[in-house]
């Protein structure tokens, strides 16, 4: 993982996460993904707080952007690991995001742990 690659990911993201684009959300995903967030059991009712492939993420993202439709992220910064970077930004509601991404060898977003604090 490099710098260059971890920030034009993570800026295309934030730019199709901003447009409201699943298309083009979805496009960073690799079909099966892994993706554990705190918001998972209140939008898929999937209490295990984790979705498993593309295409149930996909309708756990539809359903975010039906649930937040003034959704806006600000990406803060963006650190690098040895196959994962890990992004902060601002998300829905105000609160504070870090969103740890594991890459795999085609690019694609392989798993993902969110975590969010308030301030």
């Amino acid at each position: 993982m490099n710098e260059q690659f971890a920030r034009s990911l993570a800026e295309a993201w934030v730019d199709a996460w901003n447009r409201h684009d699943l298309e083009a959300i979805l496009h960073h995903y690799a079909s099966d993904v892994e993706f554990t967030s705190p918001f998972v059991p209140a939008l898929s009712g999937d209490p295990s707080g984790t979705l498993h492939g593309r295409d149930r993420l996909s309708a756990y993202f539809r359903k975010g952007l039906h649930t937040y439709p003034d959704l806006h992220f600000e990406l803060l910064q963006v650190l690098t690991g040895i196959d994962s970077l890990l992004l902060y930004y601002r998300s829905v509601k105000g609160l504070l995001a870090g969103e740890m991404m594991t890459v795999n060898a085609e690019g694609l977003i392989q798993t993902v742990r969110v975590h969010y604090v308030k301030e």
